[in-house]
């Protein structure tokens, strides 16, 4: 069992639900990711997931696209965010793992081998790619398997049982249960039903499921977190950060504490 999974499991004997906040990496400028990470660790993250600025995000809304152009405009890079990351792993909790969100074209241009490589020395546990099909996530499989980096798979609201299946089978970590047909960003409610989606893949899953996108209020953590092992929160953090309101951020993660007899 990878770390990524270790500390959502541990997570979940502790009686809580796990809370993975995206934070977009150079928004503000790469000097303050330090200081965001802390600050997540300390209000009781179960991991933070950390996105790559990109020119072409094709999963992002209009909230983590304006933070990603924020970011590139500061010069930000793949490479110069896992050097930030390295200069201050040690004060990291490795019991609360960095992921790694890019899309695939920043990761082929690196270089497979030695982005993963980097990965590892940047004290990175786990890595999630969007528009990395399951069909060619062999690219990277066996690597990342040798330097024990989960890749996270996502699951959509159109895949069906044999695909879900099969996703779950591949998937290290947790699987990200996306919530909506769309990209990200806030909602003001979800699809009737994504419950019934939700405790259905939770049963087939050998790993657990987190439910990401749209999530914005302490009362829809709440609410999904009951139908499966926790949440991944973006855009609203994301807002929250550049609005240095940290007390939402502290809403949001104590609303997934104290969740788990609520589990189906």
């Amino acid at each position: 069992m990878n770390q990524v999974e270790k500390s959502i499991r541990s997570c979940l004997e502790r009686g809580d639900k796990a809370f993975v906040p995206y934070i977009m990496a150079g928004d503000g400028g790469l000097d303050t990711l330090r200081e965001k990470v802390l600050f997540l660790q300390e209000k009781g993250a179960t991991a933070i997931e950390i996105g790559i600025p990109f020119s072409d995000p094709v999963a992002d809304g209009e909230t983590i696209q304006q933070a990603g152009e924020r970011a590139l405009a500061e010069g930000v890079t793949l490479r110069s965010v896992l050097r930030t990351l390295q200069s201050f792993k040690q004060e990291v909790n490795p019991e609360m793992p960095l992921l790694i969100m890019s899309y695939l074209n920043p990761i082929l241009a690196f270089g497979v081998d030695e982005f993963v490589q980097s990965l590892q020395v940047s004290g990175v546990s786990g890595l999630i790619i969007p528009d990395l099909p399951l069909e060619e996530s062999e690219l990277l499989n066996e690597t990342l398997a040798t330097n024990h980096i989960a890749l996270i798979q996502l699951v959509s609201l159109t895949s069906d049982q044999k695909r879900m299946a099969a996703i779950s089978g591949q998937s290290s970590g947790f699987i990200y249960a996306v919530t909506v047909n769309g990209i990200t960003g806030a909602r003001q409610g979800f699809d009737e039903a994504l419950a019934e989606h939700l405790m259905n893949l939770k049963s087939i899953s050998s790993v657990p499921v987190l439910t990401g996108f749209g999530i914005s209020t302490p009362a829809q953590v709440e609410e999904l977190s009951d139908y499966t092992d926790g949440v991944i929160v973006g855009s609203a953090i994301v807002e929250a950060f550049h609005n240095g309101d940290a007390d939402r951020i502290s809403r949001l993660i104590k609303a997934s504490k104290g969740k788990q007899t609520a589990d189906h």
